[in-house]
């Protein structure tokens, strides 16, 4: 899988260890796959050190962009806290 940039889309900020993290909604190409938007969060802390990077797997697959925002929209502080938790755990 490849990733398609670097900035993605912000969705929110979220306190996790003392400190603020932005989430962000990225793209990711699958060639089996062309028909549908796949995408990652991704997790950069505050202080913009790239090595405090985290993601996690493809966790959305909509039919478009649009409809891939909207659900990543929808994941709660506490969702995501959670997910960047885990993201951290494992990378």
């Amino acid at each position: 899988m490849k990733d398609f940039g670097s900035g993605g889309t912000h969705l929110a900020t979220v306190a996790f260890e003392g400190e603020l993290w932005h989430a962000y909604l990225e793209a990711v190409d699958n060639p089996h796959r062309p028909d549908v938007f796949q995408g990652r969060l991704r997790f950069d802390a505050g202080n913009a050190d790239p090595e405090a990077s985290r993601a996690t797997a493809v966790i959305i697959v909509e039919d478009s962009y649009d409809t891939a925002v909207q659900t990543a929209r929808e994941f709660d502080e506490r969702t995501l806290v959670a997910m960047l938790r885990s993201a951290a755990a494992i990378g």
